[in-house]
């Protein structure tokens, strides 16, 4: 499979909103390539298009016009049983809060992707307390999220973003909230299952000192993007133009 089709790519991306009488254009003909196992942090100011951008690219907002394609597939196109199928699937989130179910052991958090994409209970919380295992949180599966600090919840929302082996994770601020230690830990914990995994990575953060744990940056201005590389971790050619 060519770059060409292999991962994220759009053409000729716009999303347009009103406000009021007035057209506001969040995105404004963004073209973006994103190969299979890159990873990559979104950058901008408030209002710049960065959270509209993660939103269409993860199928969760619709686009204005121009073509999302996803390893050849144009989800544009997709009716909204068959994209959200595709998000359950092929994507894993990770949020600022976590946005975990308080009422949930941590194991079920984990293993509700799976269950609801059809796979046994049992199956699942397996697998979640294998997760777990891997994230350092062995033991921990009955515990609700609660009882967890807040870089243990992120490990957890990590978790439970891998359970479907998905192909990209998209994270909004995922360090959000937590201290720059435990911020630290749990970038490199994200960054290091991405690699291991092969899924790619696109991170919304307004932390540069984030941004600079990833070889790629976009940064989103008026709609448009511009590209700043370090380093060769990922595949680097025709990420953005």
């Amino acid at each position: 499979m060519t770059h060409d089709t292999a991962g994220l790519v759009t053409r000729a991306l716009t999303k347009t909103y009103m406000r009021g009488h007035t057209p506001v254009h969040a995105l404004a003909g963004v073209d973006l390539t994103l190969p299979q196992g890159t990873q990559v942090a979104i950058m901008g100011p408030s209002g710049s298009g960065k959270t509209t951008l993660l939103h269409c690219l993860a199928g969760v907002l619709r686009p204005s016009s121009g073509s999302i394609t996803l390893d050849g597939e144009e989800m544009t196109t997709m009716s909204e049983r068959i994209l959200s199928n595709l998000r359950l699937r092929r994507f894993g989130f990770v949020f600022q809060d976590g946005q975990l179910l308080p009422e949930l052991p941590t194991e079920e958090n984990i293993a509700m992707p799976l269950m609801l994409a059809g796979t046994p209970k049992s199956q699942a919380i397996s697998r979640a307390r294998e997760i777990l295992a891997n994230l350092g949180l062995d033991g921990a599966g009955p515990y609700r999220p609660g009882q967890l600090s807040g870089g243990q919840a992120q490990r957890v929302a990590i978790g439970r973003a891998l359970a479907t082996d998905p192909s990209v994770i998209f994270a909004d601020e995922p360090t959000g909230a937590l201290d720059q230690a435990t911020g630290g830990e749990v970038m490199s914990l994200l960054t290091s299952a991405c690699a291991s995994t092969g899924a790619s990575l696109v991170l919304v953060t307004h932390d540069p000192a984030v941004a600079a744990r990833l070889p790629h940056t976009i940064h989103v201005r008026d709609g448009r993007i511009s590209l700043e590389a370090r380093g060769s971790g990922t595949p680097n050619q025709g990420v953005a133009r």
